[in-house]
């Protein structure tokens, strides 16, 4: 028994298909992959971007420990200089007092 006509033209058709399915795995195969190039990419740039993040974290940190020195060096500077005008002052206000009990005798 040989078969039918339709039966060949069926099978013709879905041959047809079945290699257009074929070509659309294989196109979809090499997406993935071209997909998994550009994940492994993206995952290099955020570290990188990490990396500095992380670099200027620590530079900043750096920077503001210099800073806060220097305003702590001046404001001692300042409180230093403070004390001094204040003993200064006492002094004066110490011999003042001495000039007006000698102009009371």
């Amino acid at each position: 028994m040989s078969p039918s006509p339709e039966l060949e033209a069926r099978v013709s058709a879905l041959e047809v298909r079945m290699e257009g399915v074929a070509a659309d795995a294989a196109a979809a195969c090499h997406l993935a992959a071209a997909r998994d190039r550009d994940l492994a990419d993206l995952g290099v740039k955020v570290d990188a971007n990490r990396k500095a993040i992380n670099a200027l974290g620590v530079q900043t940190a750096a920077r503001f420990d210099v800073m806060e020195h220097k305003v702590d060096t001046g404001f001692a500077e300042v409180r230093g200089r403070l004390d001094q005008a204040a003993a200064a002052f006492e002094h004066i206000g110490g011999m003042l007092a001495t000039l007006i009990d000698r102009d009371e005798k």
